[in-house]
């Protein structure tokens, strides 16, 4: 396994301009990149703590998965996500140590980087994701 650092934490929201207004005005810290991945239905906002980002996650959509993760759950956080190389690499490894894939093959997320979701089932409950910088 080839991990560097942890890349992000993923924090599901429901009002985005309002957790943003948590995190400079409370916590001093600057959102620095706000975009939206169609594909997925969300609206993403990006802090920087030291290596490590804040990534908050607002659904575009009421079928969205971020949507359907507060319906069950509640605002919080919602996935861990893991710097790595060769993320396919990495994605054939887990597998084939029993891990169940949310995602076999990456695909494009926020800030250009390619991910892949492990699923919760597999991993004590925490939703994991890969992430990889091309």
């Amino acid at each position: 396994m080839e991990i560097s650092h942890i890349e992000h934490i993923g924090i599901a929201v429901a009002d985005l301009e309002k957790a943003i207004e948590f995190y400079e005005n409370v916590l001093g810290l600057k959102c620095y990149r706000i975009e939206e991945v169609e594909d997925q239905k969300v609206k993403t906002a990006f802090f920087q703590v030291g290596q490590t980002k804040i990534e908050l996650l607002e659904s575009t959509a009421p079928d969205g998965p971020i949507a359907k993760y507060i319906e069950k759950k509640g605002e919080g956080m919602h996935h861990l996500a893991f710097s790595v190389r060769n993320i396919e690499k990495q994605l054939e490894e887990v597998s084939s140590k029993g891990v169940q894939l949310i995602d076999s093959k990456p695909r494009k997320g926020a800030e250009g980087l390619d991910i892949a979701f492990l699923h919760p089932k597999s991993t004590k409950g925490v939703l994991v994701e890969f992430c990889e910088k091309r």
